[in-house]
């Protein structure tokens, strides 16, 4: 049986490219030190003593930036390439968070958040592009799970440091994650630069001539299939962005105890994801893995709904990130996958940044409407309200299903 085990771990790794490994460790690397943005809210409230509602606001205004980065990073990765995109995000946005425990203005820090938001989230189509680009035929679900394994492989570490720093001072997280930005960017920058040319080029490629191009923004599927993707991060977004602060605030859980919960979430992806992964790809039943997903979440959050006796407490939370995970698990690595083979060489980027803008669009929505949820009715009527969208959102994939229709591989 552990033989059995081992030997399906391994084929879980296999068959991938050495770029797409180089990508996943420099992303373990980035990741390692990200800690400031899933405390920000708890920042503000403690360390800047600001109010729910201001703290939903710096979430929502990190969001809002989101939105602008996602489309001028998918821009720029088709006009200029994916690897220079993610070094000069990488780089800039380490600098830009280095430098947030110096401003004590709050509406300087609102205006500063919007800027880093924008630089810290171009990576992420361009990220998206490079892996479609260097996956090899029949691992491209696999690929994103192993760029997915190092986010949260890295996630759980730097969960859990921002825990211990932030039980010590606040602005130790800004330190440490802008310090992983900028090594992430010169190793992308170094480990990324002669291997480039045995691959497919960065710059974009122009279409035969006769041959249309379709945006992303006309095909209508993709379009409808991204409200979806939406409204299920913007259900799940809510652990790392409101969740804490309801920990923090309404069952007195310790920044220590916060971080180490976050990063389980990591820690569980690191261990099996890819191994689930490897085996559901092979049964090619995407859409039903999302639907899982989806009701796997809406189980997660109708636990915070249950009685919080203090003995009580670690077992529900540790339970609601259990099924949080498997929901992330079932839902968006298919997501991931789905999305991207409705492109083509020609407009990856385009369907990168649409896909990316979906999440952006969620980190704006969730914070902002859970915010005022919460604040107005209180917390049960917010894990209510995000159960019911989460089984509108397996509803309307499964109605999509019936109508999905991948693009033309290209032999790129």
């Amino acid at each position: 049986m552990l033989q059995r085990a081992i030997q399906s771990y391994k084929r879980s790794f296999t068959g991938l490219s050495r770029q797409t490994w180089l990508l996943s460790t420099v992303l373990l690397v980035n990741r390692a030190g990200t800690m400031a943005i899933p405390f920000l809210g708890i920042y503000a409230t403690q360390a800047l003593h600001r109010s729910l509602k201001d703290a939903g606001l710096l979430i929502t205004l990190f969001g809002v930036g989101s939105i602008i980065g996602a489309s001028l990073g998918g821009w720029l990765t088709d006009k200029i390439g994916f690897r220079p995109v993610q070094v000069a995000s990488a780089i800039i946005s380490g600098l830009l968070f280095l430098a947030v425990p110096f401003i004590k203005d709050f509406t300087l820090l609102c205006g500063h958040i919007i800027l880093l938001a924008i630089v810290a989230e171009a990576l992420r189509p361009a990220n998206y592009s490079a892996i479609a680009a260097y996956a090899l035929p029949g691992t491209m679900t696999r690929s994103y799970s192993l760029n997915r394994l190092a986010i949260n492989l890295g996630w759980a570490l730097g969960g859990t440091l921002g825990g211990l720093l932030a039980s010590i001072r606040y602005d130790l997280l800004y330190y440490v994650d802008g310090a992983t930005n900028i090594l992430a960017g010169v190793l992308i920058w170094i480990l990324l630069s002669e291997r480039i040319s045995k691959q497919p080029k960065t710059k974009i490629q122009k279409p035969p001539k006769g041959t249309k191009v379709l945006s992303p923004w006309q095909d209508a599927w993709f379009l409808r299939f991204l409200f979806f993707v939406m409204l299920f991060n913007t259900c799940f977004f809510l652990l790392f962005r409101l969740v804490p602060i309801f920990w923090k605030e309404v069952w007195m859980l310790n920044e220590r105890t916060i971080g180490m919960l976050l990063g389980l979430n990591g820690i569980i992806i690191a261990l099996v994801e890819m191994v689930l992964v490897n085996r559901w790809e092979s049964r090619n039943r995407p859409f039903v893995y999302i639907i899982a997903g989806a009701f796997a979440t809406a189980a997660a959050y109708a636990l915070l709904m249950l009685p919080g006796y203090p003995w009580m407490l670690m077992v529900i939370a540790l339970s609601c990130v259990v099924l949080l995970t498997l929901g992330e698990m079932l839902a968006m690595p298919f997501m991931n996958s789905t999305c991207m083979q409705r492109a083509t060489i020609y407009n990856r980027g385009k369907y990168a940044a649409g896909y990316t803008l979906s999440w952006s669009v969620a980190q704006v929505i969730g914070p902002a409407g859970g915010a005022w949820i919460a604040g107005q009715f209180g917390y049960n009527m917010l894990w209510l309200v995000l159960i019911v969208l989460l089984f509108v959102t397996a509803f309307g994939i499964k109605t999509m299903a019936k109508t999905y229709r991948p693009a033309p591989l290209d032999t790129a």
